[in-house]
């Protein structure tokens, strides 16, 4: 089984300050995180609670990625996955 591992505050930290990484400025994930987390945490809560229960409280997957490292997968995934669309065509 293949679980994700919560990203550590110094690894976070080192991955928003290399914009080879990420692309985007430190300040403008900033913004992003600002602005967008609430809007992502609103609807992720409507989803929860529109779905009746199918599991006991706390059972379930343990590994979790909060918003803002959701963010930084995806702006790394856009930054780097472009080569492997390329290679494909």
């Amino acid at each position: 089984m293949n679980m994700i591992r919560v990203v550590g505050s110094r690894t976070r930290a080192a991955i928003i300050r290399s914009r080879r990484i990420t692309g985007p400025a430190p300040d403008v994930i900033a913004e992003l995180v600002a602005e967008i987390g609430p809007l992502w945490h609103e609807r992720h809560q409507a989803v929860l609670t529109s779905r009746p229960r199918r599991r006991a409280v706390g059972a379930g997957a343990k590994y979790k990625l909060v918003f803002v490292d959701r963010l930084l997968a995806t702006l790394v995934h856009l930054r780097h996955a472009t080569t492997h669309d390329v290679l494909a065509c």
